[in-house]
């Protein structure tokens, strides 16, 4: 039983945190505070206009009455019809004017005053504010709006009388009244129909992001094809989409290159195992002797070594390629380095009828690189070009230096590389020709010479980008091929 408040309370939880409910609350807050302070703000300038109004009415009526008694004080008639007679004429808004003499004593009053004021309450509070409008209520619960004046009694003044109004604002007030009843009715109804409005809108604005979702949902290893339709989305989540996509069609890429990987590396794996599986179930089919034991064990030992290599190869590529490897960076001089190439590789180069040289650079070139790596590049080149060029051919290892930049020549004059292979050549497990022989193969087809692994290419290229440069590559075949690596002096 103690689980159902928790299963409601989690419920609720993620209700609040869904996007349609912070849309839909924003909606409705922000809504709901506009139509208050606007809704606010009319009523403010109602009010200030109808006491304006009623304040211009009072002014105007102290202004007749004051000319009245200035101009025409005898004119008892006239003042009559403005005390007495004009004020029962109205049927709205009705205002009470009393008129008294010098020692305080009425002269003319509106009839009903008495009845609807409390005089002696409208004296004290017009006291000491002449002219100064005053808010009082009735006998019968009405508003009023009062003030008191005085008024000088002809031209010379022989007295001085004082005029007292006062004026039924009831009107004004029940308009105010019922303004404040549809004021909270309509905000109540809002407060009601913003949320529902405001979850249309947002459930409306958030269905692409549901869709993409709904796409992102269904692609998987398996299914890589998977796109999103950006047709008639807003310009923001159809930049989105297409964002998704291409990482959808990198990412379709990268699994193609490590299926490919993948099936690459069980295939070379599988052949020197079997190689020595297979040498292993004939030695020991029947008695040997001891040189064949020996030949059993000298090829198994080649097979052993060329697994080691591949095996170290392709966890150099799983080390160069990782955001955490580290050079260890120290100033080498470039044309020191490629002569040490040379040197290490001229007995092979010799046996095999190639000529190995290392052009002087007219300056010494010198850069902050990682000097195993470097050796290691070079080498790999240096490697596939003997591998793959005839007896009488040569190979030039050259340096030179412009605009911050260092580049690496290695050429050959061997059999040159088909041009649809070159795009491919520095792929891992790539060969241009495995079956080639020496004599027909050109230079760096990614080591693939007889018995390579196809990954020399694949690490020199690593080792480049992670010195910041690249590796291209030129051949015409019948001629020869070149390879350069270029990469910043620093």
């Amino acid at each position: 039983m103690s689980s159902t408040p928790n299963n409601s309370s989690s419920a609720a939880a993620r209700v609040r945190s869904t996007l349609a409910f912070r849309l839909t609350a924003a909606y409705s807050l922000v809504g709901l505070l506009l139509l208050l302070l606007a809704t606010a703000g009319l009523y403010t300038v109602l009010r200030i206009e109808l006491d304006r109004s009623t304040d211009l009415f009072l002014a105007d009526k102290l202004h007749v009455l004051r000319t009245l008694l200035r101009e025409r004080p005898d004119d008892l008639d006239g003042l009559r019809e403005e005390i007495e007679l004009e004020s029962a004429a109205r049927r709205y808004q009705q205002f009470y004017i009393r008129l008294l003499d010098e020692h305080g004593v009425p002269v003319l009053t509106t009839p009903g005053m008495t009845e609807q004021l409390d005089l002696a309450e409208l004296v004290s509070r017009t006291r000491g504010h002449p002219e100064h409008l005053v808010s009082m209520t009735g006998r019968n619960g009405q508003a009023f709006r009062v003030t008191s004046a005085t008024a000088a009694v002809s031209a010379a003044p022989a007295q001085i009388d004082t005029i007292e109004i006062a004026i039924d604002v009831a009107q004004e007030e029940g308009l105010l009244r019922r303004y404040r009843f549809w004021f909270w009715t309509i905000l109540l109804a809002t407060a009601i129909l913003f949320p529902l409005v405001g979850y249309r809108i947002a459930r409306h604005g958030i269905r692409p992001i549901e869709e993409i979702a709904a796409t992102a949902r269904r692609i998987t290893s398996a299914n890589l094809r998977e796109r999103i339709r950006a047709e008639g989305y807003p310009s923001e989540l159809a930049s989105l989409a297409e964002t998704f996509n291409e990482m959808v069609v990198r990412l379709e890429g990268s699994f193609e290159q490590i299926s490919r990987f993948t099936a690459d590396i069980a295939h070379d794996l599988r052949t020197p195992i079997n190689n020595i599986r297979g040498e292993a179930e004939v030695a020991l089919a029947r008695a040997r002797t001891v040189e064949e034991y020996r030949d059993v064990l000298e090829s198994s030992l080649e097979e052993s070594v060329r697994l080691s290599d591949l095996i170290g190869d392709l966890l150099f590529l799983a080390r160069a390629e990782s955001p955490l490897t580290d050079l260890h960076r120290q100033p080498v001089n470039v044309g020191e380095l490629l002569s040490a190439v040379r040197e290490y590789y001229e007995a092979t180069a010799s046996d095999g009828g190639v000529s190995l040289i290392a052009a002087d650079s007219r300056e010494p070139i010198t850069a902050a690189l990682d000097r195993p790596m470097m050796l290691r590049a070079v080498s790999n080149l240096v490697s596939n070009a003997i591998a793959h060029t005839p007896r009488g051919g040569s190979i030039t290892l050259a340096a030179s230096a412009a605009d911050a930049e260092i580049w690496i020549h290695v050429s050959d004059t061997g059999a040159g590389i088909p041009t649809e292979a070159l795009p491919r050549v520095f792929d891992r497990f790539f060969r241009v020709d495995a079956s080639r022989s020496r004599a027909s193969a050109g230079t760096t087809s990614g080591g693939s010479a007889s018995g390579g692994t196809g990954l020399g290419l694949a690490i020199v290229q690593s080792i480049m980008t992670l010195h910041g440069g690249s590796a291209a590559i030129a051949s015409q075949p019948g001629r020869g091929t070149c390879v350069t690596l270029r990469m910043p002096l620093l």
